[in-house]
């Protein structure tokens, strides 16, 4: 059954802000026609994933050996400020997120800390643009008239 933007927006709406900023990840996701599904694209193997994933739990699990916490999940304020330091243009990028949708303290924290995973997933010391960007595409429903 097809629902109209606006019937999603009215159902969208009865989540609380403070309980969305709670969610690290929240994005649309379009169906994918069936031509799609049963074509013969070549993406990356679930093994070259999983070994992405190993590393950067590996990464994580030496980053934090004594700090008491074991992922980027777990990072508290003190852990954002020591192992999320922003260069300029990742910093011009989120400020600029934050000033336009309207972001709360915690879903800036929440960014930092899915930014960290990926840079953690392509084997990078430091956040990039690129990283904050995705990590703000993976707040769609923060995103409401800013991108989409």
């Amino acid at each position: 059954i097809q629902n109209s933007r606006a019937e999603r927006q009215r159902y969208l709406n009865r989540i609380s802000g403070p309980l969305l900023d709670r969610i690290d990840m929240h994005m649309e996701v379009s169906p994918v026609p069936f031509e799609k599904l049963s074509g013969l694209q070549v993406g990356e193997s679930s093994v070259a994933i999983r070994n992405r994933v190993v590393k950067a739990r590996a990464i994580q699990t030496q980053r934090f050996k004594s700090e008491g916490i074991h992922c980027n999940a777990q990072m508290q304020v003190r852990h954002l400020k020591k192992y999320c330091k922003l260069s300029e243009q990742p910093t011009i990028l989120l400020t600029e997120a934050m000033r336009q949708l309207k972001l709360s303290a915690r879903a800036y924290d929440r960014i930092l800390k899915v930014a960290r995973t990926i840079a953690d997933l392509n084997d990078s010391d430091h956040i990039a643009e690129a990283h904050i960007a995705e990590a703000i595409g993976y707040r769609s429903l923060d995103r409401e008239g800013w991108l989409g």
